[in-house]
Parts: C-alpha cells; structure tokens; sequence
C-alpha cells in the first residue's frame, strides 16, 4: 500500500473483472495516488462468477470501498445492481464506474467520454455530428460507445455476429443506433470502432481513404487491426488513450479528488515493454 503526506482513511479503489491480470488500470491509478502523495490504493478484484460480483459490491456497501471500476464480463450486472445511476450510465445501460458511499452504490459510465477523449486526441480532424460510425460488437463496452457517439451526432450502426444482441441494444438506444450487416454496414463510415476483443476480419481497404479506425483493445498498443488500418493509410486511435480518457473521471469519482498533473501514457507503454 502507499502510504501518505495526506492524512485521513486510507481509501480503497479497484479494478473488477474476470479475467483482470491483464489490466493496465492499476498502473494507472496507483501512479497517480503515488503522485500526489494520498494515503490510498488501487489493486484489481477477480470474482469467480456473477455471485461473487455481488459479493463484492456487499464489501463496498459495507464501506470496505471507495469505489471501483468494472470491466467484462460485469458492466451490465454492475448497472443492474446499482442503488442509482447517471444519466450516462442510463442511456448506455452499463456502468464501469460504481461509487460506495453511506451503503449505497451509485453506478456511471466514463468508457463512452474515455472514447470522445481518444478520438479528440488522435483524431482530430474526425467529425461526428451527422457522420455514420460503425461499432464493431454488441457487449457492455459498445454499448457506451453507442451511446457516447449517438450523443455527439454520429449516425451509429451496430455490426456483431449475433443479430439479436445487435438489435436489443439498438431498441434500447434508439434514436440513431440502428444494425447493419455485411459490406454495406461501412458505406461511407468515418469511423470504425472495434469493441470485440478478438480482431474482427474484415477488408480494411475497402474503406474511404479518410475513415478512422480505432481499437479498443490495447495489448498491444497497436494491435493487428490497428496496424493492418495503418498499412492501408488510414487514421488510427488506439484503445490506450480511451483508457487514459476514461480513468480521469473514474479516478476522482473513486477518490474524490481529480488526478494530479502527471500522464501516465509514457508510464504505461514502460511498463508494457513499447516504444512511443
């Protein structure tokens, strides 16, 4: 644990996910509780199975936590849970921030800001606002990309092997999130989002010279897609930033303090073993 200039309870935050070693989350955390000085920690949590998960969250409301951050396969049981929810978490139906505080839990979602972050910073000559953008899987992660991109204009379509699934998180988004399906999913797309965590096959070339592709995926840094995309001209936004994005908000609603001023991307690419 490490300890601290700033006095008080130590405050305990987390990673919640099966599986969850591969996670760079604590890095990311604990470089910044280091930084400034806080008597706090961030480890990673793996219950076995749906029970555990609720397990977990019982330690939470009995004040064990400060907060957590939830990945796969908990988003949607992490939402369903919750005492009470931001609209954020709301529109995309997932969370992977859930907040502890006076046995209650309070669940947001900061994958879909981490996402707008990402782009901004890799991207940023992309514009959204009446674009199509195809999302690439139907799970709690494309969800808050729906949802996140829906919200800045973009024109989603939803690709993923089983329609079904495709098509209840279309239903529950409504509005500009539809389901597509074969070449005709990325006519005129200027973003290409992978959501899956396999790399989807797909003909990168036959996309618009101009269209971004972004994975969400970040080990490695440049993944297959990225790199085939890459080999082909096109933009690329790899998922490393989205995490950084999306650990700002989850850091200062776990802690109730911002991060202090320190990136943590050369931080994390050290410890990945990458270049720049």
């Amino acid at each position: 644990m490490i300890r601290a200039r700033i006095t008080g309870a130590v405050k305990v935050g987390g990673i919640v996910g099966n599986p969850v070693t591969h996670s760079l989350s604590p890095v990311i955390h604990n470089g910044w509780i280091e930084a400034a000085g806080m008597d706090a920690a961030y480890v990673a949590f793996s219950p076995r199975d749906a029970a555990g998960f609720e397990t977990l969250l019982a330690a939470g409301r009995a004040g064990l936590l400060s907060g957590v951050n939830v990945t796969a396969p908990f988003k949607e049981q992490a939402f369903a849970l919750a005492d009470s929810a931001s609209g954020t978490a709301r529109d995309s139906g997932s969370a992977n921030i859930l907040v502890f505080r006076d046995g209650e839990v309070r669940a947001d979602s900061a994958d879909g800001l981490g996402l707008l972050r990402a782009l901004q910073e890799q991207a940023p000559k992309l514009s959204l606002a009446g674009s199509p953008v195809v999302i690439l899987g139907a799970g709690g992660a494309a969800r808050a990309a729906a949802a996140a991109l829906a919200g800045a204009g973009a024109r989603v379509r939803i690709v993923n092997r089983t329609r079904d699934r495709a098509e209840a998180l279309a239903a529950d988004l409504g509005g500009s999130v539809s389901v597509a399906e074969g070449p005709a999913a990325f006519y005129g797309a200027a973003l290409v989002v992978n959501a899956l965590s396999v790399r989807p096959e797909m003909d990168l070339a036959a996309l618009n010279p101009d269209t971004t592709v972004m994975d969400m995926t970040y080990r490695p840094v440049i993944t297959p897609f990225l790199q085939a995309a890459r080999d082909v001209g096109l933009t690329t936004v790899d998922g490393l930033a989205m995490l950084i994005g999306q650990a700002e908000p989850s850091f200062e609603a776990i802690f109730g303090v911002p991060p202090p001023a320190l990136d943590p991307r050369p931080l994390l690419l050290a410890h990945l073993g990458e270049a720049a």
